[in-house]
């Protein structure tokens, strides 16, 4: 079932939520983000509003507060049950009050409930948070404003009456949005770029390490805001000490100071240039109804299913001889193509795609959990590490569900994670893979899905890192409590974080080193970073916040795990830290009670769902093109029904039209052969390779390459095959005419050089320059890797 309410204004019933204004402070790869929610009443009536929307899954809300006139009333972190209480006393008390709550199911969804807004009054709520920005695979720093909230899929039987999402298209959303951001970092900001229109960036200092940018005017609230951003040298290690705060108690994770460690892991490059030729690669799909939707707003003809079917292509013609691998897929229901991993094969490869050309956005909801079990039951098989690629558009309501299974089987395989379009949840996404060991990505807007999905397999493809541990060098008086869980996964040029509480005395020069030590392909290796102890000032606590959030997490997650003898401890300890740093918590949330207004509510208090914007519309779209097409089939089936019984020699299909009972064909001018739709030429060119790696030489591979068959085998070398001269030839084109990605078809054209150097072909060089010149390029053997 999705649980979803209609849009309660669609019944005329004015929305008091007037306008969302978002500032965003960026600083280096931390972002602090403000919003200010602006309530009106104009009704003649006293009003509770409740608005659900989502937030990135790892931040951490610091501040919430209410102004009323003159008025400010600053929120206080309390246990859930008791904020709920507060709430409910004061509005039958007739005060005015404020509620904002974590999901129980899902970190990255809050309720806001404004309470008794009384007729004509207006309330102005401030919502602050900080969050980590995830480095992306091109060493973009990402940061996202969830706007869309889509319907969170609840599984049947779930018993999940947490917090129910109100969504609608987001045409139809009553209240606008204002985006600003100023970027500010060490390294200049070289560029930032966006799914969304923006206004010129505007540098604030002639070293370009300062600039602000907003949304261009007329933007639609019909998407999440996703910057990118990239600084010179981004992957410097660093390391930011922050004082502790001055009222806290000396002793506490507030009271210290917190270090928080950035790290960039770097490789040998003799291990990176290798890739594995095992393993065991399993695929799990997202089939569900919203699958069907565009994967932007500007290719409506591209949905999120059909960028996954070739993306699936891409990845089965990149994976390795000798490994084995599964395709699952799933919806309200799950199936796979294979009982079980079977080893990759030209036949197993053929089998796999032919069932992935077929597949559709048609198993209904999102059940995610039950395919994960059954994939996890499967015994591993022996020297076959397994890798789990997910994609999903991300909206189910079992967050937490689904990543405590994933860590429970964190120690037999590596999970990577995609998240398609616009609401697909944060929490979700980056659980999957943090949990799992492996890596997150986001497709949103323009991208194509099919580099992210191709650099999280070069990852997969390279050597596991074990044995990772972390020791600390600091003087004989300051010792390091660390309050992040443990690096489980390190990657090439990817950010590790780690948080630690100081304590001791830090003298102005003291200096720490902490380092990394890892075993990488059966070698020993490490990584250092010499720190100054000395701590900043004025840092606005941001790095306390995000260090007790990672501390929160982690004992959420700990209260989660079944225990021989339940216990309420550390449920205890995530209260008792969510209300000293005040961070939000699953256990906890923020309230604020206008103590200064007693008015009786006169009349009952009316409550209004505020809608947040959703996809919903592309849901509808596909609904009804699926109703539009069944209806033409069945007319076309009936009118061909009547052709034959009349005995009609030919038959040509045309538009039909309703006019009353009765039907009419209306001839149209499509010919009676309709042409297929044109296949992109690298995925064309991909489909006809063998998972050997080398190609036939075929018509269709002529096609492929643009030329006619005579003129494919003409100049061919007499002292070679035609596999070989059709292999060489496909190299030579990726080569010449898709340099631009690369990316994509780097591994599968690995695979290609690999079986041309076990040919021990003498005639590569003659094939090459034959090449070159039926083709109109200039590639060498040496940049083809042979």
């Amino acid at each position: 079932m999705v649980n979803h309410c209609g849009l309660l204004s669609a019944r005329k019933e004015p929305v008091p939520l007037k306008s969302v204004e978002v500032e965003v402070e960026v600083r280096d790869h931390v972002a602090t983000v403000v919003s200010t929610l602006n309530y009106e009443n104009k009704e003649d009536k006293p009003l509770e509003a409740v608005f659900v929307f989502p937030l990135p899954g790892d931040a951490a809300v610091c501040h919430f507060s209410a102004t009323l006139g003159q008025t400010q009333i600053i929120a206080e972190v309390k246990g859930k049950q008791e904020a709920r209480e507060d709430y409910d006393d004061a509005l039958s008390s007739g005060l005015e009050a404020f509620l904002l709550e974590e999901s129980e199911q899902s970190p990255d969804i809050f309720s806001l409930s404004v309470g008794s807004l009384q007729p004509g009054e207006s309330a102005s709520i401030r919502l602050e948070y900080v969050t980590e920005l995830n480095v992306q695979a091109d060493s973009g720093l990402r940061f996202c404003l969830p706007a869309v909230l889509n319907p969170r899929y609840q599984p049947q039987d779930s018993g999940s009456g947490n917090i129910q999402v109100t969504s609608c298209p987001a045409s139809l959303v009553p209240y606008t949005l204002s985006f600003s951001a100023q970027v500010s970092s060490p390294r200049p900001v070289s560029k930032i770029e966006s799914n969304c229109s923006l206004d010129p960036l505007q540098y604030l200092n002639s070293e370009q390490t300062k600039a602000t940018l907003k949304l261009a005017a007329g933007h639609k609230f019909d998407r999440d805001v996703e910057l990118l951003i990239y600084y010179k040298d981004a992957h410097q290690p660093t390391a930011v000490v922050e004082a502790g705060q001055a009222s806290a108690e000396l002793g506490t994770l507030m009271g210290d100071p917190v270090v928080m460690l950035s790290l960039y892991p770097e490789f040998p490059q003799a291990v990176m240039s290798s890739v594995a030729t095992c393993g065991e690669f399993v695929c799990l799909l997202d089939r569900s109804g919203s699958m069907g939707a565009a994967m932007n707003h500007t290719n409506r003809n591209e949905t999120r299913i059909s960028s996954a079917r070739d993306t699936l292509l891409l990845l089965l013609k990149s994976l390795p001889m000798g490994s084995y691998f599964n395709i699952y897929s799933f919806g309200s229901s799950f199936e796979s193509i294979f009982p079980k991993s079977v080893e990759y094969s030209q036949k197993t490869m053929e089998k796999a795609l032919k069932k992935v050309e077929e597949m559709q956005e048609d198993l209904g909801g999102t059940e995610i959990l039950e395919p994960l079990k059954h994939i996890y039951s499967q015994p591993c098989i022996p020297s076959q590490p397994r890798q789990l690629f997910v994609f999903t558009d991300g909206e189910v309501g079992n967050t937490k569900g689904v990543i405590d299974l994933v860590k429970k089987n964190s120690h037999a395989h590596r999970c990577f994670s995609f998240g398609i379009g616009e609401g697909a949840s944060s929490a979700l996404i980056n659980g999957l893979a943090k949990e799992g060991g492996g890596h997150a990505q986001f497709i949103l807007g323009s991208d194509r899905m099919q580099p992210k999905v191709m650099q999280s397999l070069r990852y997969a493809l390279h050597p596991a890192v074990v044995d990772i541990s972390v020791t600390w060098d600091l003087p004989k008086d300051v010792s390091a409590t660390v309050l992040s869980p443990p690096i489980t996964s390190l990657f090439q040029g990817q950010r590790s974080l780690i948080y630690a509480g100081l304590t001791g005395q830090i003298s102005e020069a003291a200096e720490g080193c902490v380092t990394v030590k890892y075993s990488l392909a059966g070698h020993p290796s490490q990584n250092q970073l010499r720190f100054n102890l000395k701590p900043t000032e004025d840092s606005g606590l941001t790095v306390h916040r995000l260090a007790a959030r990672a501390l929160i997490r982690c004992l959420e997650m700990e209260d989660r795990e079944p225990r021989q003898q339940q216990d309420d401890s550390v449920k205890k300890k995530v209260v008792e830290l969510s209300v000293q740093s005040g961070v939000s918590s699953a256990f906890t949330a923020f309230i604020a009670v206008n103590k200064g207004n007693g008015k009786a509510i006169q009349g009952p208090l009316e409550r209004r769902n505020v809608p947040a914007p959703s996809d919903f519309y592309y849901d509808i779209v596909g609904f009804l093109s699926t109703i539009a097409s069944f209806i033409y089939l069945s007319l076309f089936f009936s009118t061909l029904s009547t052709a034959k019984k009349k005995k009609t020699k030919s038959f040509k299909p045309g538009l039909f039209s309703l006019k009353g009972k009765k039907q009419k064909v209306v001839q149209s001018d499509v010919p009676e052969t309709s042409p297929l739709p044109t296949m992109d030429p690298l995925l064309h060119l991909v489909s006809l390779q063998k998972a050997s790696g080398c190609w036939d030489l075929s018509p269709a591979l002529a096609t492929a390459l643009g030329k006619t068959s005579e003129e494919l085998k003409k100049p061919k070398p007499a002292s070679v095959n035609m596999e070989i001269w059709a292999t060489v030839l496909s190299l030579i084109w990726l080569h010449g005419f898709k340099m631009d990605v690369r990316e994509e078809w780097e591994l599968l054209a690995m695979k290609a050089v690999s079986w041309l150097r076990a040919q021990n072909s003498s005639g590569l060089n003659e094939c090459v320059d034959a090449g070159n010149a039926l083709l109109g390029c200039n590639v060498t053997k040496d940049s083809l890797g042979f």
